[in-house]
């Protein structure tokens, strides 16, 4: 397989808004819904020539076992809103929202992100997702009316509509998951299309319509093998193995020296994981109200209430979703062999974004052999603190990327399909 251009590595960052990694209840932490923290992020990243800035998506707030979640930021305010406002406070930048597949309309949501790259001069995108949160569903009140496994043959038939709509084509398609007929309000654009996922359907997904994949696969012999996995997918479509961006989901942690971004890694990650969020957490499993146990002692010495858990209810882990009860027996034997606390448990447990801890120069030495070794095109970036993790990054560690020739210096055009070198839409 031959790759034509030359390597360069592309850096994104998601902005989630709610949820464990972002330390939004840090002394001196932006707030995180004022329209002036998205620009000043946005601000920053431009300045250190990001391809682009990804809004997370909130449909409604988050839920634990059927209950109000009140330990995220609630209030998330709509990702194309909010995009739409940065392009009039930008001038490079890629804006990119994601929108659900499962829970919107094909003609609808395909005119507005269509208006966003009007308004933008080409810098849009769209992060597809699916869900099969009943929570999320009974906001439109359809429940969890979509089987998981037919999440991506509805998301594909949606992309599909989207795309024709975007060239001016005519739209009739009725089937029993995606009906329509319309034609396209707003010609002459495409956004870019971003797709999350790392199933099999999610995979297919994007080597069928994606033209970016944020994917999970920061461990370098995983990212290898996704790579080649997806650029085998690719060819079995027809396109070519350069078609496509991969720019898995990763956070760094910089320090003036190992031992010191090794210490606040350690930090970080413990303060992600609050008390109550461990609590919460171990309460899907048991099943039962655990809000009298102590975060900082022992695992509850009850036994958690019987059947498996229900995924659809909340936001558990894809990979710590069945086998509850086997779970819990070896939850408790980690913890008594190694002393560790409801918290501590957790902490170990739960999946950890921090892929790349170190000084500046590790990490871009790091990132130039990931690049240079096409095992992926770049990163999108999870930022802990904000604005803190954006101007640490592009104060210390773009600078250290240039000298080793993997990064920009300049931006080279100003739509987000340049910023990707991305081959011309299809």
């Amino acid at each position: 397989m031959s790759l034509d251009r030359s390597p360069r590595l592309h850096l994104g960052v998601f902005f989630t808004g709610v949820g464990p990694n972002l330390l939004w209840t840090e002394p001196g932490a932006a707030d995180h819904t004022h329209i002036d923290t998205f620009v000043g992020v946005a601000r920053t990243l431009e300045r250190g020539l990001f391809d682009a800035f990804f809004l997370g998506e909130g449909l409604r707030v988050r839920e634990n076992r059927g209950r109000v979640h009140d330990l995220d930021v609630a209030g998330r305010p709509d990702a194309i809103t909010q995009l739409a406002a940065l392009a009039a406070e930008t001038t490079h930048i890629g804006l990119v929202a994601t929108q659900n597949t499962t829970y919107n309309f094909p003609a609808d949501l395909a005119r507005r992100l269509a208006s966003l790259d009007r308004v933008s001069g080409g810098r849009a995108g769209w992060n597809v997702v699916t869900t099969d949160n009943a929570w999320t569903g009974e906001n439109f009140r359809q429940g969890g009316w979509l089987p998981h496994e037919r999440r991506y043959e509805r998301a594909a038939a949606f992309v599909a509509a989207a795309k024709a709509l975007w060239r001016g084509d005519p739209v009739d398609e009725h089937t029993d998951l995606v009906d329509v007929r319309a034609r396209g309000t707003v010609a002459g654009t495409r956004p870019v299309i971003f797709q999350a996922g790392d199933s099999p359907g999610g995979r297919d997904l994007a080597a069928r319509h994606a033209d970016v994949v944020f994917s999970a696969n920061t461990d370098y012999d995983k990212a290898v093998e996704y790579a080649a996995d997806l650029r085998r997918r690719l060819a079995g479509h027809g396109r070519s193995p350069d078609a496509v961006r991969i720019l898995p989901g990763a956070s760094v942690v910089l320090g003036d020296t190992p031992a010191e971004a090794d210490e606040k890694a350690r930090w970080i990650r413990r303060e992600q994981t609050t008390g109550p969020r461990a609590i919460a957490f171990l309460e899907q499993y048991w099943g039962k109200d655990l809000t009298g146990y102590d975060p900082d002692g022992p695992l509850p010495d009850i036994e958690p209430a019987e059947g498996e858990l229900d995924p659809s209810r909340g936001t558990i882990p894809i990979g710590l979703r069945t086998g509850k009860l086997d779970r819990v027996r070896q939850w408790r034997e980690q913890a008594a062999a190694n002393g560790w606390s409801i918290r501590d448990l957790v902490i170990e447990v739960t999946p950890n974004h921090t892929a790349f801890v170190g000084t500046p120069g590790q990490v871009a030495d790091e990132w130039a052999r990931y690049v240079r070794d096409r095992a992926v095109d770049g990163f999108n970036l999870l930022p802990q603190q904000l604005p803190g993790t954006a101007e640490d990054v592009v104060d210390r560690l773009v600078p250290e990327l240039q000298s080793r020739g993997v990064y920009r210096t300049a931006y080279e055009g100003t739509t987000l399909r340049e910023h990707l070198e991305l081959p011309p839409p299809s």
